[in-house]
């Protein structure tokens, strides 16, 4: 492993503070990333346990946001056209944005996080409210096996590889096919994204070291496509090696050389992204330091994990950002992690809220943009660091 990146010390990126915890010491942790020369893999070093990050007080639910709902309710429509499922699989169900677009008889969520699968069972959906791993894969597939695995920002959380892809052999049936979703690595470094590392993210994949990882479980990718979720995500169709109904689609040769092409394989690539992400720093701090100084008011959108990277590597404190606005329930009145800047309940933006905000929530503008049409219109600007930090 080659480390090439160091983001400092880091709180627990879901572990927003009460106020009545504000003043007690936060668990933080190094956030050094590396690089693997032989599996072409990129991971944090240093892990948090999986029970300290999801647990019965996860914050994040993707139903609260237009955005995954439509991009789940859309890809739902693809999966039943294109292989006609009888049993469908979900790994990381959360509060239900996926699986509430299918018949509750035909697929079965698993999410550890208990206030999230509360929601899915009080809805008549079967979930597991367990941690993915072969002894689950076991119980719930013992009458019969899937059709469809799907995981959309989930096993890119989870260290073992082995109990993962293990538990996925044993749970698809022999022309079954897992559907992987995550953050697309290409991307992250071309918008010099660095924060989607994160304590939750071990891993943010690449199509090549994702194969050669599935070569290991005689498992391959004969699909992907890319969607512009979470900044450009991949969305990756495995099958088992055994499998001849789907052949190798052209997109998958097509990933592999633009990745290798860009140097994705190679640990210059790396450090050249790292040098982009101290440059990144330097020049958001500048652009806060001078709007303070013109007496401008700033205030934070979408109190994110990615967010909470960005500002505790930035050493950003609440005395540059007022609050944040967020539309996630659970947040809403509690502090961010590190910086402890305080959450308020999403409004529609005024000239009166602030001359300037920040994006934590980079990766939804378009949607943003769309909902402050009358705040740009009436001169507020935006302040994003991805690619590059400027105002927009």
């Amino acid at each position: 492993m080659e480390k090439f990146l160091d983001l400092g010390l880091q709180p627990l990126a879901n572990s927003y503070l009460n106020k009545k915890n504000l003043n007690l010491r936060e668990k933080k942790f190094r956030l050094i990333v590396s690089f693997n020369p032989k599996n072409y893999l990129v991971s944090i070093l240093n892990t948090v346990s999986k029970e300290k990050m999801f647990n019965e007080k996860y914050p994040y639910k993707s139903s609260e946001s237009f955005t995954m709902r439509n991009s789940f309710k859309k890809f739902s429509h693809k999966i039943k056209k294109r292989f006609k499922p009888n049993l469908v699989l979900e790994i990381g169900s959360n509060d239900g944005a996926f699986i509430s677009n299918f018949n509750k008889k035909k697929i079965i969520g698993v999410e550890p996080c208990k206030n999230l699968a509360r929601i899915t069972k009080n809805k008549g959906y079967k979930t597991f409210v367990e941690y993915w791993n072969v002894n689950l894969a076991k119980k719930i597939t013992k009458k019969n096996k899937v059709d469809v695995i799907y995981s959309a920002n989930t096993l890119s959380h989870i260290k073992n590889f082995s109990e993962i892809f293990r538990a996925v052999n044993v749970s698809l049936n022999k022309n079954g096919v897992l559907i992987l979703e995550d953050p697309s690595l290409l991307e992250c470094i071309k918008n010099v994204a660095y924060d989607q590392f994160y304590c939750e993210h071990i891993y943010v994949f690449s199509s090549i070291a994702l194969q050669k990882i599935l070569n290991n479980y005689n498992l391959e990718i004969f699909d992907i496509e890319n969607t512009f979720t979470h900044g450009g995500s991949n969305r990756y169709f495995i099958k088992k090696k055994s499998n001849s109904i789907y052949k190798i689609n052209n997109s998958v040769r097509i990933n592999f050389k633009n990745e290798k092409t860009f140097g994705l394989h190679k640990i210059s690539t790396y450090k050249k992204f790292a040098k982009k992400v101290e440059f990144s720093r330097i020049k958001l701090n500048k652009i806060f330091r001078e709007l303070l100084k013109k007496k401008k008011k700033i205030i934070g959108y979408g109190a994110t994990a990615k967010s909470c990277t960005v500002l505790n590597y930035c050493k950003i404190k609440k005395g540059t950002i007022d609050y944040f606005y967020d539309t996630t329930s659970f947040k809403i009145n509690k502090y961010l992690p590190g910086t402890k800047i305080k959450i308020k309940k999403y409004k529609k933006l005024t000239k009166k809220d602030a001359d300037y905000v920040f994006l934590g929530a980079w990766n939804f503008k378009k949607e943003i943009f769309k909902k402050e049409k009358k705040f740009i219109k009436s001169g507020g600007k935006f302040i994003s660091h991805v690619p590059i930090p400027r105002v927009l």
